[in-house]
């Protein structure tokens, strides 16, 4: 596995980060467990979690992703670098949710208690909260790193425009800065290579993005129609949105394109897929996913050939229009 820098920090970590999304809903402990074994296998020790997962499994199942993790932390937690978000709503109340200090400072221990450790590698702040001041969740963030709870801080679902003025304001106040952004990212969805990856690239921000595979439109495994049961575009409260996402004419247009490329290539379309992704000189480390440990086969591939630059100028021709697609989506 090659290894990289997250962003302009001396952290070293594995050039693909494994998602815990859908842990404890579409898998349960004992597979969870499986999946994690077999990335450490394949050298990725770079794990990212958040405390409303597992995603799209309501309210009775937010932080048990955490809790799955950290059980299978326990005793190796040194041997990972962990990296988990806050933003979304974890409780009840009004303030069990957003960018307020109360908020990170309560989500913060209540993660490291589900993860079992003291500390994690990077605190994340899982969207952006209008309601609340910058300038006050950069000094809860700031309190948190200096507390020793977090290591770093970073961002994720974030404009580029709200980035930029994060780096700003944590300059001037002397916080700690924003060390990574976690956007979407993948054939399909293109938007920020137009402001967020270029920021990234001069301001040394590392970039961690999240369904590189399309929520499983780029393996090739979907067919028009009704979307199948038991995949992302079903599962919880969630389906509706990657199906908003991608389950369209023009998309499963745009994947039968890619199809005949990847049988020109010899690849699979999920390893072109990952493998596009990293040919990125911005991307630090795609997250990928997997509801069986065989699956990571394809990701674990595309790290260990780098994409040939023909290859990507060609994908990059095809993928165009994706540039523009609306990033609210």
């Amino acid at each position: 596995m090659q290894r990289t820098q997250l962003g302009r920090t001396g952290l070293s970590v594995s050039r693909l980060c494994l998602g815990t999304m859908t842990f404890g809903l579409q898998c349960e402990e004992p597979l969870s467990h499986a999946i994690l074994d077999k990335a450490a296998e394949g050298g990725i020790d770079f794990l990212d979690t958040a405390d409303v997962y597992p995603l799209g499994g309501g309210g009775n199942t937010v932080g048990r992703t955490e809790e799955i993790v950290g059980n299978w932390l326990a005793g190796k937690r040194h041997d990972y670098i962990l990296a988990t978000k806050c933003v979304g709503r974890t409780g009840r109340r009004h303030w069990d949710q957003g960018m307020s200090r109360k908020h990170i400072l309560d989500a913060i221990d209540a993660s490291l208690k589900r993860l079992q450790t003291d500390y994690v590698d990077l605190y994340q702040l899982h969207s952006y909260d209008p309601t609340t001041p910058l300038d006050e969740a950069l000094e809860a963030l700031d309190t948190v790193v200096k507390s020793g709870k977090a290591r770093y801080v970073g961002v994720s679902n974030w404009p580029a425009y709200k980035v930029a003025r994060g780096v700003g304001r944590a300059e001037v106040k002397g916080l700690a800065g924003i060390t990574s952004v976690q956007p979407r990212y993948n054939l399909l969805f293109r938007t920020f290579e137009r402001d967020l990856l270029p920021l990234a690239r001069e301001e040394g921000i590392g970039v961690i993005p999240y369904n590189p595979l399309a929520g499983g439109m780029l393996t090739g495994k979907h067919a028009k129609g009704a979307p199948p049961e038991g995949t992302r575009f079903t599962l919880g409260n969630a389906g509706a949105r990657y199906q908003e996402r991608y389950w369209h004419d023009r998309e499963f247009e745009s994947v039968e394109t890619l199809r005949g490329v990847a049988a020109e290539a010899g690849l699979s379309m999920a390893t072109m897929a990952v493998s596009w992704v990293l040919a990125n000189k911005a991307i630090t480390a795609p997250i990928i996913g997997a509801s069986r440990p065989e699956q990571l086969a394809d990701s674990l591939a595309a790290a260990a050939t780098p994409m040939p630059a023909d290859l990507k100028a060609r994908l990059d021709d095809l993928t165009h229009e994706w540039r523009s697609v609306d990033a609210e989506r």
